[in-house]
Formats: C-alpha cells, structure tokens, sequence
C-alpha cells in the first residue's frame, strides 16, 4: 500500500467541500444511511462537547478505561502531525491501510456529491469503529455540538460538556448562551450527562436543555468537587473521595478536565486505581507538552522548549495561571494564530508572564495572521515583540540573548502539529 495513498483520497475529499460553510446534519445522514448507518452499530458511546478541554478529558477517560482492561475506540480533531490521529481503534491509531479503505470507500460511496471534509471523515471513522469490536467509543465534537457530524446517533451511554467559552462565534453564536445552546445539544433523552465547570450563564442553558429531556445531570461544584490540596488532588462525590497525584497533565485546568474525567470513570463503576491511571499515565500532546528530543531541541541547547496548542481567550487564561508559577526561567514565546480567533483576548492574560514574544506565520495556512499582525497585537497588550520568518529563526533569537530561556511555541494547534512535524 502506497503510504500516500491517504492523503491523496483527503486531497480528493477537499474538492467536494461546500463553497460555503453551513452546518447541517443532512449530509451526513444521506452518506450514512449510504453505508448502511454504522453510527448505529458503535460500542458503548462516550459523546464530548464544549470549547475547551475536550481533548484533555477524552484522553485521561481513555486512559482509566485501558488500565481496567477496556478497549476503547477514540475520534477526536484536528490532528497534529498526521490525520491517523484523529482515529484510534480498540487502543491502536489506525495503520494506513485500514485509513486509505475506509476513506476510498467514504468517497467511492458518497459519489462526487458535496460534503464538508470533516462529514466525510467523520464518517470513515464511524465506519471503521464499527467494524472493530471494542468496549467503548469516545467521539469528541469537532464544533458546536447540536449540529456537529458526531452528533448523529442516540445510542450514547455519557455525554460530556466541558468548559464552555466564546469561540467559533461565526458558527455558533455570539453570546454565550447561544454557544452554550449549541453544545448542549449533544445531550440524549434520559442519558446523563457530565457538566464540567461553567459560567452561570452557560450552566443555565445546559441546566434547561437537560431538564426537557430528562437527562440527570452531574454538574461540578454540585455533584461532584475537585481542587488541590497541597501536592495532591482531591476529588469527591456521591461514591466517595479519591486522593490522588496531580495529572501528568499541567494546569489547573487540567485538574478541573481529570474531575469530569473521573465523574464519567466513576459512573461507569471503575475502581481508585483506574482513576489514578486516568490522570498520571494520560497523554495529550500539544498541551503544555515539554520537547525533549529533536532538531529544535539541538537549536534551543540549554533552553526549556514546550509547545501548546490552545488557542482562545480561555485558553489564554489557563496558559497564564500555568506560567504564573513560575520558575528560575524567564518565558519568552513563539506565536503564531489564525485570523479567526480573539488574538487579543488571548495574548492578554500572558502578558505579565512573560519576557518577550517573536511572531511567526503558520506555515501552509491560508488563514493565519501574518507575523506583523500577531507581533501589533502582542505590543498592543505591552508584550515586546518583534517578528520571525520561521520558528527556527524565532528560537535562534531568543537563545541569543537569552540561552536559559523558558520558550514556549503557541497559539494554534495548526502550528503545534508544523511545528511536530518539524521536530520529528
């Protein structure tokens, strides 16, 4: 098998995209229903919401699963490196030749009619699950939720609707109960549903949806709490209290995303030791992931280098409360953003955190920010900027006046995964 075999069906896949961007379920039914609806043949299905965390909590759910002995079958987006990242069967990102079927066949029976990219491969990925036995299927929502191309089946056993914040506002809304509205739309009949922490205004929403269908809620700070306590994270509910180390994950955030993963680990009856595992073997990358190895790591010499991915105002906020911890090193970043997102209300909360910024374009994306425009915004909100043609260039500067620096990569996943594919 050809191993570019699967790009060139992706490439293929893209011309069939809309000229205009609506968010309809209808073709994606009509492909489905085309494959004889696989949606309806998925393992015990896990259905994840919200603007941030989302990743996170998939990842730790699926590593408290795994360490009980549970195959697990996880879909999640936009991959970093290579597009086998966004499916995993039965514990394995799927081999080339499994994808390159799948996606032929997606295409072959979709039939040149128009269909969004992220339908079609959505549906490759609904079809390969079902052809796998496994014990359970963790599907994250590419965007929104109500409307999204997971949210195409009633068979879910959990949904899961982590923070929710202003993103996407073209798409879903521009206030935050609108936003809201459109994430708690993955919430089934009768099906219960982890809510993690949330404004007021957004738990509203989520709290009225649930309640016309009648589906019971655990919401955070109600039905269950979790918090740090010296070195060790606490968690509570209903089944008791779990004492347990700090995720591997970095970040307050990261404790509030374990808290919703183990409300849903603890709903489906998994013991203290599978819920240890959810928070200190779980692997994300992209999300405050120390580089250690690589040719940027060989430029940056006896300088930290890490990468994130998070890439709005909220995430913004969380990166912040990480760098306000400190350490010996100054933080000097290397950012990059795409024209569709609050660059200010992210580069904000950074700015009395860190020394200076270099501002690079996201290579091979139409949409990013030009450097000169990330480096006006960060100056705007009194952060030192200046430009960069590339990150390796960028990290060449900083190392030169500052050889100890703290360097950290952000602002778009999109340049995380340029970034890992550099580094590779």
């Amino acid at each position: 098998m050809n191993a570019q075999t699967s790009d060139v069906i992706l490439e293929r896949m893209m011309a069939l995209h809309p000229k205009v961007m609506d968010l309809t379920l209808d073709r994606m039914f009509r492909l489905l229903a085309a494959l004889d609806n696989p949606q309806e043949r998925l393992p015990p299905i896990v259905h994840l919401a919200g603007t941030n965390g989302k990743g996170s909590t998939q990842a730790m759910i699926r590593a408290g699963l795994e360490a009980a002995g549970k195959t697990v079958h996880a879909y999640t987006s936009p991959h970093l490196a290579r597009f086998h990242e966004r499916i995993r069967l039965a514990g394995t990102l799927i081999d080339e030749e499994a994808l390159a079927a799948v996606l032929d066949e997606c295409y072959a029976v979709n039939a040149d009619q128009m269909i969004t990219y992220f339908e079609i491969t959505t549906a490759a990925a609904l079809l390969a699950f079902a052809r796998m036995p496994a014990d359970f299927t963790l599907l994250e929502v590419g965007l929104g939720g109500r409307l999204d191309a997971t949210n195409v089946t009633d068979k879910v056993t959990l949904s899961i609707i982590t923070p929710v914040s202003l993103d996407h506002q073209q798409y879903l809304g521009e206030t935050l109960a609108e936003i809201a509205g459109e994430k708690a739309g993955i919430i089934k009949r009768n099906v219960p549903c982890v809510v993690g922490p949330q404004q007021d205004e957004a738990l509203e929403v989520i709290e009225a949806v649930a309640a016309k269908k009648g589906a019971p809620l655990m919401v955070y700070g109600q039905h269950w709490h979790v918090g740090i306590e010296g070195e060790r994270m606490v968690y509570q509910d209903d089944h008791g209290l779990l004492d347990l180390p700090l995720p591997n994950l970095l970040g307050a955030h990261q404790v509030q995303n374990a808290g919703a993963a183990l409300a849903a680990l603890r709903l489906f009856g998994m013991d203290a030791k599978a819920c240890e595992a959810a928070v200190t073997t779980a692997q994300w990358p992209a999300r405050m992931q120390r580089l250690r190895t690589g040719p940027l790591i060989e430029i940056a010499g006896t300088a930290e280098l890490w990468l994130d991915g998070g890439h709005n105002a909220a995430a913004g906020q969380a990166l912040a409360a990480v760098l306000a911890q400190g350490g010996a090193r100054p933080t000097h970043l290397i950012c990059g953003m795409l024209n569709t997102k609050d660059i200010t209300g992210y580069m904000r909360p950074l700015a009395e955190h860190v020394q200076s910024l270099q501002a690079v374009s996201i290579p091979g994306e139409a949409a990013t920010l030009s450097a000169a425009e990330t480096a006006q915004a960060a100056r705007a909100v009194g952060i030192a900027a200046t430009e960069a043609d590339s990150v390796e260039t960028a990290l060449r500067s900083i190392i030169k006046v500052d050889p100890l620096a703290k360097i950290l990569i952000c602002g778009s996943l999109y340049l995380a995964g340029a970034v890992l594919r550099q580094n590779g």
